[in-house]
């Protein structure tokens, strides 16, 4: 799949997902988790939101491993040369970081910043932030400068929006796990599959050839405009008042 089918992908599970998941007794009630700050006090529609930005840009992060690839390119010489060396040791494309052990490790990764150093989490979520909007296209075609000045300041923008809304990050480390997941399961939708299990080499892979061609007509001119439309749609079935 491409980087905005990724993106797109992420932001619709995070808004079909989020509610249920804050919802889990196991997650909201006075238990361990509430100690860790995991879902707690989460969900105020600015969290929401925040979360589906956040997770469109987690689900760009598997394709590090891939240094043509759109996250490579998006923050210039740093996230290509950071690039060659997880595609190095991933043992290439569609390697380990196209896997539920890697979703699973940078979640909780994620979470342990979000509830250990503040800067740091607050430098990851501008990345990915950064990231998503860089996955939409937003920017100026063919101006590769004037699109990172704007990709910057939109960034900046939103980052200080969700800090004046008092958006907390206690739900950083699933919104992480669960873009990464979905990145997984939509190259799995493709014909080259990928190895879930890793570090078993079986890869999952719809049967019957039937995988869709990334960056072919289907994926952008039928799956892209669906996708958008169920962003939308999703928006309004969550937070327009009843």
């Amino acid at each position: 799949m491409m980087g905005h089918s990724h993106a797109m992908t992420g932001a619709i599970a995070w808004l079909g997902l989020a509610p249920g998941l804050a919802a889990l007794p196991m997650l909201t009630e006075s238990t361990r988790f509430i100690e860790t700050g995991v879902m707690a006090n989460a969900l105020t529609p600015a969290e929401f939101i925040a979360g589906a930005i956040v997770c469109a840009g987690a689900a760009m992060l598997p394709d590090l491993d891939h240094p043509s690839a759109t996250i490579a390119q998006t923050f210039g010489p740093v996230t290509w040369v950071l690039s060659k060396a997880v595609n190095w040791a991933s043992g290439g494309h569609r390697g380990a970081t196209h896997s539920l052990a890697f979703a699973v490790a940078l979640g909780f990764g994620a979470h342990f910043l979000a509830n250990t150093y503040p800067i740091g989490r607050d430098i990851m979520v501008v990345l990915l932030i950064g990231l998503a909007l860089r996955a939409i296209g937003i920017g100026i075609p063919g101006n590769r400068l004037g699109s990172a000045m704007i990709n910057v300041g939109l960034t900046a923008g939103l980052y200080a929006v969700f800090l004046s809304q008092g958006v907390g990050y206690a739900w950083l480390g699933l919104a992480v796990a669960i873009g990464c997941l979905i990145h997984v399961v939509g190259d799995c939708m493709t014909e080259r599959g990928c190895p879930v299990l890793w570090p078993l080499s079986v890869r999952f892979v719809l049967p019957w050839k039937i995988g869709i061609k990334t960056g072919q007509t289907f994926e952008q001119k039928i799956l892209a405009p669906v996708l958008s439309v169920a962003i939308i749609g999703l928006l309004f079935w969550r937070l327009a008042p009843v």
